[in-house]
């Protein structure tokens, strides 16, 4: 398949994804951010940040369509570009927010360099030491993050010298900039990328890089050099990319075949093409709620003034961000908190994952256990609960219960009844003998 089919798929992929249009695209409020001018070198380089706007289309601009444009005056002439962009990448409905929404996208402009790329799977791109007479212009970089972490963007523009009508030649993109996945699941980190088929810069080959970080640390997961079709070595296992989509539609996705707790952090996704390169970033977050276990199983029973230890423990869960946290129920049916009890520390296992555990003493006198009820162990993990529960029951208490209570009134309201019926038929007795004594006497 040549490339100028591949790239013509890719417009095709795009605009299908975006659902484009010339009149659908947004009108862009960015940041154009640079150095200060005068102040070269240093470690901390001064920057200058600028209110810019891009009106954006699908199709060239004509002096009578930019004549039709009214941008606000509060927006120096300088930073107002006029941007053709053919896939329509701006175009998504993720930086297109509603009318009078407060809620707006990031997007920041600065100058690009072009220049030949350092690393060994991309530097077949420039053997050749010359710059092509096509970077002589203005280019700039555009990131750009959707409403809602919908999309994150990386475009490349060129624009004549002096010109404020740039087209985008690179688009790199990610519509799952933040993804959540379990442990054992085989995820998805989508990036794709389009190149501009009018550029001579497209059919020269390209080079797909997926790096990782996390916590300052890094490693490189994927390299793949386009132009000799071949891979480089890594350390990494278990990830790759699908090279028939990768040109079929620009789909430069990494896939993992299984999710493990080592595989959160943030990937950088890296398109190389001829002197340029756009990378977006995507963050993966293991998380795998705990196993909840209570000890002793089943739990002992009680007698008044005895104290029994009981163990709650969370294993195999990730992130180690955890809460744990006792609760009774009693016979009434009513629940209320014992605490946290005696929480240990976190102990991580071979796999990443890690364990807790909790300790409680049941005291019948000080945690006013009564009869007994359900003892539960509260887990919190990243907004969803867990709960494990185990009966407790409590022998020889003497306080009644309800149900004892019912029935010692029940017997004293009949033998309440009982003594009312012996004391009116004794008091009926003794009536009828006195009044037999009186007639007696008379």
């Amino acid at each position: 398949m040549s490339f100028s089919t591949i790239y013509k798929l890719s417009i095709f992929a795009f605009t299908l994804v975006f659902g484009v249009s010339g009149s659908g695209c947004p009108v862009l409020e960015c940041w154009f951010v640079q150095e200060k001018p005068g102040h070269g070198g240093g470690l901390s380089v001064p920057m200058s940040q600028e209110k810019s706007l891009m009106f954006i289309t699908t199709e060239a601009y004509s002096e009578d369509t930019i004549n039709d444009l009214h941008p606000p005056a509060d927006i120096s002439p300088s930073r107002i570009y006029y941007v053709t962009d053919p896939a329509g990448t701006f175009c998504s409905s993720a930086l297109n927010p509603a009318k009078g929404s407060v809620n707006k996208p990031k997007c920041e402009i600065n100058p690009f360099m072009p220049h030949a790329s350092m690393v060994r799977w991309a530097s077949a791109l420039t053997d050749s030491a010359q710059s092509p007479i096509y970077l002589q212009a203005d280019w700039f970089s555009v990131a750009a993050q959707g409403l809602d972490e919908q999309l994150t963007l990386s475009n490349i523009m060129r624009a004549p010298l002096t010109s404020k009508e740039p087209n985008v030649i690179l688009s790199v993109s990610s519509k799952t900039p933040s993804v959540r996945s379990r442990l054992g699941e085989e995820v998805l980190l989508d990036c794709g990328f389009w190149v501009d088929p009018s550029s001579p810069l497209h059919g020269s080959g390209f080079s797909i890089e997926w790096r990782y970080q996390f916590r300052g640390e890094g490693r490189l997961i994927v390299a793949y050099d386009g132009k000799n079709d071949r891979f480089s070595e890594t350390s990494e296992t278990g990830a790759n990319i699908d090279i028939p989509a990768l040109y079929e539609t620009g789909n430069a996705s990494l896939i993992l075949e299984e999710a493990q707790v080592r595989h959160s952090g943030t990937y950088i996704c890296t398109v190389y093409l001829p002197h340029l390169l756009a990378q977006v970033a995507v963050d993966l977050e293991i998380v795998e709620p705990p196993s909840l276990s209570i000890y002793p199983s089943p739990l002992p029973l009680l007698v008044p003034g005895q104290v029994v230890v009981a163990q709650c423990e969370a294993s195999g869960f990730a992130p180690h961000i955890l809460e744990l946290s006792w609760e009774f129920t009693g016979a009434d049916g009513k629940s209320r908190s014992l605490g946290q009890g005696s929480v240990t520390g976190h102990r991580q296992a071979s796999d990443g994952t890690f364990s807790q555990s909790t300790r409680l003493e049941l005291d019948t006198g000080k945690l006013r256990l009564g009869r007994g009820g359900e003892v539960t162990c509260v887990a919190k993990h990243h907004g969803e609960m867990r709960r494990s529960s185990a009966t407790l029951n409590v022998i020889g208490v003497s306080a009644p219960s309800i149900e004892d209570s019912m029935a010692m009134v029940a017997v004293a309201l009949v033998l309440y009844g009982v003594i009312k019926v012996l004391y009116w038929t004794f008091s009926s007795s003794d009536s009828t003998g006195t009044e037999l004594n009186e007639k007696k006497e008379k």
